[in-house]
């Protein structure tokens, strides 16, 4: 298109790609420039405004507007400003009318210099800007007395970027951004724009294809199925838990201590009816759910995936918005409230962080600036066979800034007290779930990959480093040496490793009818070989009650009686054992149903005794865990723990010593597998004296027969089981006793 009496040095392509969206560096064009014009400096003024009838610049140092000559009858404008010899002022705005005859007074946001600094440009590109979320983004800013947002993001191999959002009728052509080489970082400062607009990038690829993506830092978004991001505020909350991180801080070593998890999803908990998909709000589940925790004695909640997921049936565990708690139960203050309130009644929250894999959904990280950006090309390394997601690219310094500073931010940002990491053995190995010829070895021609193991030791460092006291826990189903030990001594450095081992074993083991126990005593036995070479959490999570399993009590072998006691030896043998415990919820009162994330859990079974005997049972087993130091002083050292009896197959029956750290400070556990009540058994005891019952799971007030010992037991000699004092103790059928001797 020719353009008349054009009289601007700007070609006519140069307008062309503007007017298309394409332009890589639109900031050369538009805004201020300073030019010589007739023999002395003048200021270019140059402006896209499409829709627009006519254009003033509105400048600090003149006292009326300045006609603009429409240059292009699509909206490209240019008014030369003279200048003073000494004149560096850009301090304008831009009047424009509407075809309508409208009238409105903007800032031009190509008249703001870039605000990423080249230390911010070169951290991003070496992979170490651990606050890339201050910077990336949309970052509300004031610039020059002017307030606005300043986005920025990566996509190196993008020809063009623009963001678009109410504010500019979604319009690719108004707001483009400018990139800045070779970092591969776009940015623009929008002024005038503030918290809950929505917005996203569109991006033009190398062949021409338009997208448009989520913002990968995006502090919120649109409840699903909508996609687009929202500009936040997260500094506008004022925080109340002073004393809580004081106390986290000051006191980091949570290894000695109690940690009894409560493993929830906010969208199944509760259900309100009068709630549009039936969610609760995170202010009201703060209320309610703290309220239950602390009833039953938890220490720690543990939050499935919270970050923003398209698909809700993946439980949060295909997160697209990673910096973004989910818009499901409310804004990113309402998760502050959460937390905080949490805080200020003695919980810690922790919560579940997925940097294995991404889904495929097209508004989100997948080929982001159409080419395989925070994935790897190679589908040998790029795709997960078992969950059809995307893996990520650890190689890649600024998709480890991307998972490192996303992992920090929400420590910091959201006060979390820990993370448990999400499939930490598929990061780790090269061949997980693949058959040979379908995985690429490390440059050593291993398995293990490399890059990956060199993030999460990373992550370990600089979590602990920089938020003394917070927990790291990691899901790792296999063998791997040195999960939970520290980096400097070769290990991962997580605080914690489930130990599925455990798991896996006793849940196999309670399948068996009592009868055949006998023929698996060994299941029983043989976490002990290796409980110490890690610092283990014991999980009966929610991967237990899924995908056809059934509910842990539905798991139970036996009539109604046989399942209910069984449950009830199962979660008093697992909170004996060492080891931190967590427990999802629903299983501490016993649901019949398997868990179903769209439904709210069967509370209703609660008027039952049975069920609430169960209940009561965790809550009491919580405070016997807080109460006795024996049962969590030492969980990871085999000075904690004795064998008393563990060969009693015939017998299906365990009985083991607990100790503090003061070895004189010790309980001993007596755990009978079996339906029949084994009267006067001759127990073994390190010191005389008189011993309690301080625990027994069949007590009527749980559900049970009430079978026990309802007095004080004296130990008397001649000893039993190579000790040199015995007890006589009554065992309940498929329940355990706590036995704790007097003070000496």
């Amino acid at each position: 298109m020719e353009v008349a009496n054009v009289r601007t040095t700007v070609k006519l392509s140069t307008i062309g790609a503007l007017l298309a969206g394409s332009h890589p560096e639109p900031g050369e064009v538009l805004g201020p420039h300073e030019i010589v014009h007739e023999g002395r400096k003048a200021l270019a003024v140059r402006a896209f405004l499409p829709d627009s009838r006519q254009a003033w610049v509105v400048h600090s140092t003149h006292s009326a507007p300045q006609p603009m000559r429409k240059i292009h009858p699509a909206g490209f404008y240019e008014a030369i400003c003279r200048l003073a010899s000494d004149e560096r002022d850009r301090n304008y705005q831009i009047r424009l009318a509407s075809h309508d005859g409208a009238m409105k007074t903007i800032h031009d946001p190509y008249a703001f210099a870039p605000l990423f600094t080249d230390y911010d440009l070169y951290l991003h590109g070496e992979g170490s800007h651990w606050k890339a979320y201050d910077r990336l983004g949309a970052q509300l800013r004031t610039v020059k007395d002017v307030h606005g947002v300043n986005f920025g993001v990566w996509a190196p191999n993008a020809s063009a970027v623009s963001v678009v959002g109410d504010f500019n009728g979604w319009d690719g052509r108004r707001h483009a951004m400018n990139k800045h080489v070779p970092s591969g970082i776009w940015e623009i400062f929008i002024p005038d724009i503030g918290p809950g607009e929505k917005y996203k990038y569109r991006i033009r690829t190398q062949w021409g294809e338009i997208i448009e993506k989520s913002d990968p830092y995006g502090f919120a978004a649109e409840v699903p199925p909508r996609t687009a991001s929202i500009i936040s505020d997260l500094s506008s909350y004022r925080w109340q838990d002073g004393e809580w991180m004081q106390r986290r801080r000051e006191n980091p070593d949570h290894l000695d201590k109690p940690i009894s998890i409560y493993e929830a999803h906010l969208g199944s908990w509760r259900r309100a009816q009068d709630h549009h998909h039936g969610w609760k709000n995170y202010r009201e589940l703060a209320h309610e759910l703290v309220k239950y925790c602390n009833e039953m004695g938890y220490t720690h909640i543990e939050l499935l995936p919270v970050s923003e997921h398209p698909y809700t049936g993946s439980w949060g565990y295909q997160t697209v918005g990673y910096f973004a708690p989910t818009s499901r139960y409310g804004s990113p203050e309402d998760f502050m409230y959460f937390v905080d309130y949490c805080h200020q009644h003695n919980l810690g929250v922790l919560l579940d962080w997925v940097p294995a894999h991404f889904p495929r959904d097209g508004h989100g990280l997948r080929r982001f600036d159409g080419t395989a950006l925070y994935e790897h090309e190679d589908p040998r390394q790029g795709e997960h066979p078992d969950w059809g997601t995307l893996v990520f690219n650890y190689g890649r310094c600024e998709v480890r800034n991307f998972l490192l500073s996303n992992a920090l931010f929400w420590l910091d940002k959201y006060h979390i007290d820990g993370l448990r990491v999400d499939a930490v053995a598929s990061m780790l190995y090269l061949d997980y779930s693949r058959k040979e010829g379908q995985w690429v070895p490390n440059i050593h021609g291993g398995r293990e990959n490399l890059e990956a193991i060199s993030l999460l030791k990373e992550f370990n460092v600089q979590a602990h480093s920089q938020y003394p006291g917070v927990l790291t826990i990691a899901e790792e189903s296999t063998a791997w040496a040195g999960v939970s030990r520290p980096t400097y001594l070769g290990g991962l450095g997580f605080s914690l490793k489930w130990n599925m081992g455990w798991m896996n074993d006793t849940l196999r083991y309670f399948r068996h009818e009592p009868i055949h126990r006998k023929f698996h005593h060994d299941e029983l036995t043989f976490s002990l070989i290796y409980a110490f070479h890690e610092n283990f959490c014991l999980p009966l999570s929610h991967d237990e009650v899924v995908h056809g399993k059934g509910s842990l009590i539905a798991q139970m072998p036996g009539d109604l009686w046989q399942k209910f006691a069984n449950l009830r030896l199962l979660y008093s043998y697992m909170w004996t054992h060492p080891g931190k415990k967590l427990l999802y919820m629903g299983s501490e009162f016993a649901q019949w149903h398997e868990w179903n994330h769209d439904a709210e859990l069967q509370w209703d079974l609660l008027q039952w005794d049975s069920h609430r005997g169960v209940q009561r049972l965790v809550a009491d087993l919580n405070k016997l865990l807080q109460s006795e130091p024996a049962l969590y002083e030492v969980d990871f050292d085999g000075s904690g723990f004795e064998w008393v009896d563990c060969h009693s197959r015939e017998d299906s029956r365990l009985v083991y010593i607990r100790k503090a750290k003061d070895p004189e400070d010790f309980v001993v556990v007596c755990c009978n597998f079996t339906p029949v009540v084994r009267y006067d058994f001759r127990l073994g005891v390190p010191r005389g004296g008189r011993y309690r019952e301080i625990f027994n799971s069949d007590s009527q007030y749980y559900g049970g027969g009430n079978v026990g010992n309802q007095s004080v037991l004296e130990a008397s000699e001649p000893g039993a089981h190579l000790r040199p004092f015995a007890l006589n103790v009554t065992l309940p059928p498929l329940a355990v006793v706590v036995l704790k001797p007097d003070a000496a």
